[in-house]
């Protein structure tokens, strides 16, 4: 079972590659979801707004991976495939990259496109921090007052993660997991007796 994964933490800053006089400016964005995928490139047209093409790919999730890459009027895999296979090659996930080109007058040809493309991706890549984030599980633990003592010497004993606490008529633990030690977890405070768990 994966249970992590590597991606971006902060927008990248703005990257500048040149090729037979056609600018290609590139920016990776963390991201979720497909909303604010959306954004970012609204946010990017508006800044570019006199650029020709704004080609892109994105990769969410873990296990599976969602992908999507776009020409945006550039020949046929000539520019969203290229910053796919950067983002591939780099293992990351939960990010977009965009690659802005202004024509610079001199045709590259698919090969020229495919290379500039694929090196403007790679620069902003190589140049923005990548980390290693784990997949985590949330767990609602239940109990009385009475079990206080009992659920926090596990908690302390196993370094177990305490995301939120609630003490009113009962206490609630929500405990954050890493996947592959979330049954685990689960089994050890469970088997304290009138505690309940669940996800």
């Amino acid at each position: 079972m994966i249970d992590t994964y590597k991606t971006i933490e902060n927008p990248s800053q703005e990257y500048l590659y040149k090729s037979k006089n056609s600018k290609f400016f590139s920016y990776a964005f963390p991201a979720t979801n497909e909303e604010e995928i959306k954004s970012y490139l609204l946010q990017i047209k508006k800044q570019h707004h006199q650029a020709r093409h704004w080609c892109y790919a994105w990769r969410l999730g873990v296990d599976p991976i969602k992908y999507r890459a776009n020409d945006d009027g550039e020949p046929s895999n000539t520019a969203g495939q290229p910053i796919l296979r950067q983002l591939q090659s780099f293992e990351v996930t939960n990010i977009l990259i965009v690659v802005v080109r202004y024509f610079g007058g001199v045709k590259l040809g698919v090969s020229g496109l495919i290379s500039s493309y694929g090196a403007s991706a790679e620069l902003c890549l190589t140049n923005t921090t990548i980390v290693t984030k784990k997949l985590t599980n949330l767990l609602k633990v239940s109990f009385s007052y009475e079990l206080m003592n009992e659920v926090m010497r596990k908690v302390k004993k196993y370094n177990l993660q305490i995301n939120a606490q609630h003490f009113e008529e009962d206490c609630i633990l929500i405990i954050e997991a890493p996947l592959t030690e979330s049954e685990q977890t689960h089994n050890i405070l469970s088997a304290i007796y009138g505690v309940s768990v669940s996800e």
